[in-house]
């Protein structure tokens, strides 16, 4: 069985928006994985393992979302999750709109529907930078606010579509897509 998550995957001209910040974030962050650009993407439900007829009903299941409007989020911003010492990830900000939400909630219902157990915590919609702090030292307590001021612009992103991808964790880039689904 193979890897499965679905998302929305970050347009080309964001990707080098990030790309650039990345390179400048290395130099501050012993992060042991900092994701390929063209890997860049906000999560919507990770499934991990999925069986072959398991991805044939999901894919029928997620052509509901073809029944929402596309929209627009704004995205930027840096923040991290985990330990503010050692942080797991740093990532650039999502908007969390109602239509993300709303989004979010009905990929959700249709992983529910194969099987799937629903997150139980709350969706914080985020693009990860980097992940798996590799650092022996701590970060400064001056260091993230300093960077948030530095990395503080917003950019809109368009979202048309949402992607099934299949996750291969020894190629670069790891996320193939299996399944587009396009939002009216």
């Amino acid at each position: 069985m193979s890897h499965y998550f679905i998302a929305i995957h970050v347009p080309e001209e964001l990707q080098a928006l990030f790309s650039d910040w990345q390179h400048g974030l290395k130099e501050q962050f012993p992060y042991k994985q900092w994701p390929h650009n063209q890997d860049l993407h906000i999560t919507l439900k990770f499934l991990g393992d999925v069986a072959d007829n398991k991805v044939e009903q999901l894919k029928q299941e997620l052509q509901k979302v073809q029944d929402l409007q596309a929209f627009d989020l704004d995205v930027g911003g840096i923040g991290t999750f985990g330990n503010p010492n050692k942080p797991r990830v740093l990532w650039a900000g999502v908007e969390r709109t109602d239509r993300l939400v709303k989004l979010q909630q009905i990929v959700e219902d249709c992983a529910l529907k194969i099987g799937y157990q629903k997150e139980e915590r709350e969706y914080r919609p985020h693009i990860t930078l980097a992940k798996m702090w590799a650092g022996k030292s701590s970060l400064s307590e001056e260091t993230l606010p300093s960077l948030q001021k530095q990395f503080k612009d917003k950019q809109t992103m368009h979202v048309a579509d949402i992607v099934l991808f299949r996750i291969h964790p020894t190629k670069s880039p790891k996320y193939e897509v299996v399944e587009r689904y396009m939002l009216k």
